[in-house]
């Protein structure tokens, strides 16, 4: 009812806040939300339904970083391409798998990011570019990377920012403002490729 419709806001407001924030932490925290706090009683369905959300929140920051010029957009089409790619398997895995181990799964996951988030920044390369010379160096990682994040975000049903944006600086030495802003156009298309799978 009306109290359902009034969490639901309110969550879908702290996502879109997060995702614009530090360009993740959208689905990791919108499949939760669903589930724990809006009462959606299907794991599966908070998936689909989260996907479809923070693809929209990841397209409206992508408008605003790309009027900034932050978005390495070779990078990122690469990067998002071999994802989908990647998104495509890992959703069929996670329909597969029973609601309750998903969930399980997704909390182990939520940790290692969290942990992941308070390593030490690596020295970053603000001029990184994919072009016909770097390409020998940057497809080999960009390509492996993006397939591998995508698999990770397809199984969880998640935009995946909080994995892209540490894969997008392991495969190019981007800066981490650059990543945040480059991983939105992955997030785009995992979480379109995500709900679509999910909708069918």
């Amino acid at each position: 009812g009306l109290g359902m419709a009034a969490l639901a806001a309110a969550s879908g407001s702290l996502v879109g806040f997060v995702l614009g924030l530090i360009g993740g932490g959208g689905a990791i925290l919108a499949v939760p939300l669903l589930v724990y706090v809006v009462g959606v009683a299907s794991p599966h369905v908070a998936i689909g339904t989260a996907a479809i959300a923070v693809a929209i929140n990841a397209a409206a920051s992508l408008a605003t970083h790309a009027r900034l010029g932050t978005v390495k957009w070779p990078c990122a089409i690469v990067f998002a391409l071999s994802g989908i790619v990647g998104t495509y398997f890992g959703t069929e895995l996670g329909k597969a798998m029973d609601g309750k181990s998903l969930l399980a799964l997704f909390g182990i996951l939520m940790i290692a990011a969290g942990l992941n988030m308070l390593r030490p920044n690596a020295p970053s390369n603000a001029n990184v570019r994919l072009t016909s010379e770097t390409a020998a160096y940057l497809l080999p990682r960009l390509i492996p990377i993006g397939i591998g994040v995508g698999v990770l975000a397809g199984f969880f049903g998640i935009g995946g920012g909080f994995l892209i944006v540490p894969g997008l600086i392991l495969a190019t030495g981007m800066s981490p403002r650059n990543a945040i802003a480059t991983s939105l156009v992955a997030v785009t298309g995992f979480g379109l490729t995500t709900a679509a799978s999910y909708a069918a």
